[in-house]
């Protein structure tokens, strides 16, 4: 499936355009429901703990994903388009 639309572009640039975290909830809780936002919000910090190096089965533990979630994370952050390594990456430098 191609996600590349007008449409799906649209969103991204909405995205974009959000300028505080505060807009980011208010936009997310518009447009997602609580799970769909949980979901990201549990695949994205898989993807951070995967990057330290914690085992599948503390990750699992720590943040109540299955193991096929953290594989399928995996697999994106490692063979992916590279979004969760630039999202990583990006935040790891604004951390130093």
């Amino acid at each position: 499936m191609n996600i590349h639309s007008e449409s799906t572009d649209r969103l991204f640039r909405a995205i974009l355009s959000l300028e505080s975290v505060d807009e980011c909830y208010a936009f997310f809780e518009d447009i997602c429901t609580i799970t769909e936002i949980r979901d990201m919000t549990q695949r994205l910090d898989t993807a951070f703990l995967i990057d330290k190096g914690i085992s599948y089965q503390k990750i699992s533990e720590q943040i109540g994903v299955s193991t096929a979630t953290i594989s399928r994370v995996s697999r994106c952050l490692n063979y992916g388009a590279g979004g969760y390594r630039a999202v990583i990456d990006r935040m790891k430098e604004d951390e130093a």
